[in-house]
Order: C-alpha cells, then sequence, then structure tokens
C-alpha cells in the first residue's frame, strides 16, 4: 500500500501520469453520470424527435468546430515553447477570434441546413447554439497549461460542476417549454458557467490579447495538418448521424443517437484519456530513447486497452437490459443497437493509443493521414451500407472502417517506435470471442430492431 501511495504522490513522470489519468477517469465518470441522469430526465420530458433534432443541431456545431481547429491544446502540449507567455497569449487570441467566427457561420448554415434536412425548426436552434462556440473561445488558455503539465484535479472539479448547472438549467427550462430548446441553452449555460469558473477558480497567469509572428506561425505551422485532422475527424465522429439524417425518420435518429451515447461511452473515456496522457508520456519518454521507456508504454497501452474494451464490451451484453430498466418502450430498440455499435467500436479502441505518438513528436502529417484513411473509409462504407442494407449496415461500416484504416495506423505507429502487434492481436481474439457471444444472445432483440427500422 505504502509503494502504491509513493507512486501518485511523487512529482516524476509516473507520478503526474497516473494522477491524471484518475482524474480524467474520475472526471469522465462524473460527466456521464451527469449526462445519463440528464437523458433519462430529458427522454421523459421530451419525445425521440427532440433527439433527433439535437443531434443534427450537434452534428453542425461539432463539424464547425472540427472543421476549424487548428490544434491549440496539442501545439501547447507538445511545443518546447508551451509555457512561454506570448505563445500562450497568441494562441488563446486565436482561439477567441475562431469562436466569434464559428457563431457567425451557425448564421449563415442555418436556413441551408434547415433546407437539406426538412426541418424549419433548425432555423432557429442552429444560431442560437452556436453561441456555445463564441464562448468556448473564452476559456482561458491556462486550461490548456494544466493539462500540458498533467495537472488537471482542479479542472476536473470545474468541468463537473459547470455541467451539473446546465443540466439543472435544461431540465427546468423542459419542465416549462416542454421544446427542444431545452437542449439547446442548456449547452449555452453550461459553456457560460465553465468560462466563469476557469477564470475564477483555475489558477494561472491571465490570458490577453496579444500577437506574436513567431508564436502565429509555429501555431499554423503545426496545425495545418492538424486542421486537415479534425475536418476528417468529423466525418469519423459524427457523419454516422449526418449520413442517417437523411435516411431514416427523426424518431429513428433519436433512438439511435440513444444508444450511440450509451454504447461510445467506455471509447469516449479512451479518447479523453488518450488524448491529454499519451502525448506527455511520449513526449517525455520516447520508446526509441530507452527500452525501458517502450517497455512502460506497453503497460500502459495494455492497460488502458483492457480497461476500456472491458467496459465496451460489458455494454455489449449489458445494453438491451439497461434500456429496458431505464428507458420506457419507445426507445426499446436502443438496446439492440447498443450490441451492435459496442462491438463495431472495438477496432478502434484496441488501436487508439498509438495516433498520438505522431503529434508528441510533432509530426501532424502523419496523423493527419491515418485520421484521412479513416474517415473516408468510413464516410464511404456508412454511405453504401445504409443505402444498400439500412441502420444495420451502417453500424456494421463503423468496424469495417477501422480495419481498412489499419495498415495506415501499423505505418504511423511503426514510423514512432510504439507499434505492439502481439497487444492488437491478443485484444482482437478477445473482442471476437467475447463480442461475437453478446451478438449470439442478443439475436431475438437484433432480428427485431432491424425489422422495425428497415
Amino acid at each position: 500500500m505504502q509503494q502504491v501511495l509513493s507512486l501518485f504522490s511523487g512529482e516524476g513522470l509516473a507520478a503526474r501520469v497516473l494522477r491524471s489519468a484518475s482524474w480524467l477517469m474520475i472526471g469522465y465518470g462524473g460527466s456521464q453520470a451527469l449526462r445519463l441522469a440528464a437523458n433519462l430526465l430529458m427522454t421523459r420530458l421530451l419525445f425521440p424527435e427532440a433527439f433527433g433534432l439535437m443531434a443534427l443541431v450537434s452534428v453542425v456545431t461539432t463539424g464547425l468546430a472540427l472543421f476549424s481547429d487548428i490544434g491549440v491544446g496539442p501545439s501547447i502540449a507538445q511545443s518546447k515553447r508551451g509555457d512561454d507567455p506570448d505563445f500562450l497569449d497568441t494562441a488563446w487570441s486565436v482561439q477567441v477570434v475562431r469562436g466569434f467566427i464559428l457563431w457567425g457561420m451557425t448564421l449563415l448554415l442555418a436556413w441551408p441546413i434547415a433546407e437539406f434536412y426538412d426541418a424549419p425548426e433548425l432555423m432557429w436552434y442552429l444560431p442560437i447554439a452556436g453561441a456555445a462556440l463564441a464562448i468556448n473561445g473564452l476559456d482561458p488558455i491556462r486550461v490548456e497549461t494544466a493539462h500540458r503539465h498533467l495537472l488537471v484535479g482542479r479542472l476536473t472539479a470545474l468541468e463537473l460542476i459547470s455541467q451539473a448547472i446546465g443540466i439543472g438549467a435544461m431540465v427546468l427550462i423542459a419542465l416549462w417549454t416542454q421544446s427542444v430548446m431545452a437542449l439547446v441553452l442548456g449547452s449555452i449555460i453550461q459553456a457560460t458557467a465553465f468560462l466563469i469558473l476557469v477564470w475564477r477558480a483555475l489558477p494561472g497567469r491571465r490570458s490577453r490579447f496579444h500577437w506574436e509572428r513567431q508564436a502565429l506561425g509555429e501555431l499554423l505551422h503545426f496545425g495545418k495538418w492538424i486542421f486537415l485532422s479534425t475536418a476528417f475527424w468529423f466525418l469519423t465522429s459524427q457523419g454516422d448521424r449526418a449520413i442517417l439524417g437523411k435516411f431514416v425518420p427523426l424518431e429513428v435518429l433519436g433512438i439511435y443517437n440513444i444508444g450511440f451515447f450509451l454504447a461510445s461511452f467506455p471509447m469516449a473515456l479512451g479518447h479523453a484519456v488518450n488524448q491529454r496522457l499519451m502525448i506527455p508520456v511520449y513526449r517525455d519518454k520516447p520508446a526509441q530513447a530507452d527500452p525501458r521507456y517502450k517497455r512502460k508504454q506497453r503497460q500502459l497501452r495494455a492497460g488502458l486497452s483492457a480497461f476500456i474494451l472491458s467496459m465496451l464490451l460489458g455494454m455489449a451484453w449489458l445494453g438491451p437490459w439497461l434500456v429496458d430498466v431505464l428507458y420506457d418502450d419507445r426507445y426499446l430498440h436502443a438496446g439492440a443497437m447498443i450490441v451492435l455499435i459496442s462491438v463495431a467500436l472495438a477496432p478502434a479502441v484496441i488501436t487508439m493509443t498509438y495516433d498520438q505518438a505522431a503529434l508528441a513528436a510533432g509530426d501532424s502529417r502523419s496523423f493527419f493521414v491515418f485520421t484521412a484513411s479513416r474517415a473516408i473509409a468510413q464516410t464511404a462504407l456508412f454511405l453504401i451500407a445504409v443505402m444498400m442494407f439500412g441502420l444495420p449496415g451502417g453500424i456494421a461500416a463503423l468496424a469495417g472502417a477501422m480495419i481498412l484504416a489499419y495498415p495506415v495506423m501499423v505505418w504511423l505507429a511503426r514510423k514512432h517506435h510504439v507499434w505492439d502487434p502481439r497487444h492488437d492481436l491478443g485484444f482482437t481474439l478477445l473482442t471476437i470471442a467475447i463480442g461475437g457471444g453478446a451478438i449470439w444472445w442478443h439475436q431475438p432483440a437484433i432480428a427485431e430492431m432491424i425489422a422495425a427500422v428497415s
């Protein structure tokens, strides 16, 4: 016990990694618990179509954010100037300007998006939801420096408090209006609460407007490939809902959105930990510098994969039961969707730790190549599969895309000396056995869902 406590209490990289990973998991677990509580309340106050509309709002706002991301956070995490005030103030200035431009874009896109999806309500919801993008841009840059130095305890607490405020406001507005507007305004209130809390309660120097040509040049040089990568990441993370919104009724899209939320939370936790944890690990202890570093990275990778994959495959087995217990009959088919989505996401979980090695080395170009390959494969497969086989075919395409992109991932991982084929093979066999068993066990519910959405 004393050894375990000493690992957490030290000031070395291992101690900071363990503390940060613990805080990230606590924060994510708390966040998902709050989201689930809100989801359960809102499904009783609103109707399935409301979640379909909100899914489309999220597609657009998330798409705008991703299509304009130049990687301020990763730039600060990997740069040698990551603690330089001039560099940080320039990064913050870029972030603020970008946020207000994105808000303006929601105004311009509201009408064509509403026409494309034949959903007139989006004309009003999109510009209102877009205000959150401008508010997020005002967040002080010390949020990113806290992640750079793996000091995220207080930040995690502030994120949870702001989320609780946003959810509380959302429920009250839903009780009052019985409208999708509650979901839209809840995100704005949460963003505002987080902004106020971090400005007042997160220690560090205050951000100010400042433009330094050299800092801007470094941000743009590193960020040009991040910009392209995140544009393609939009297709990976939101492309399924963007495509389904055109091919299925809003009610089915809303049920799918709930099923995806429940099924994907382990993978989202993995991404949160991976993005904030692995860059400092790869940056400070590169695998090629010492065999001991490579061994420790392998152990960390195996631990993360085992933890996240066990939760993901657990959802594949328990999904229908959870939906039956937590939701009313309108959302019954979300359970079968959880089984298929959980298994389909497993290949992405198995390989998720490799790409951050490229960012840690400043190789944003290789990161882009992999992200683009996966996004193109997923979008093409998903569109074709939905057109030919409906929603179940689209879910299967999520797994197929990662399998097609795997050779590119191997190329990136080998380039940065982090590929672990034994890890990939072992967890793949485990997924086939446990995930295949879940699909076989829940076959009647899956067949019923397929018949209902066809």
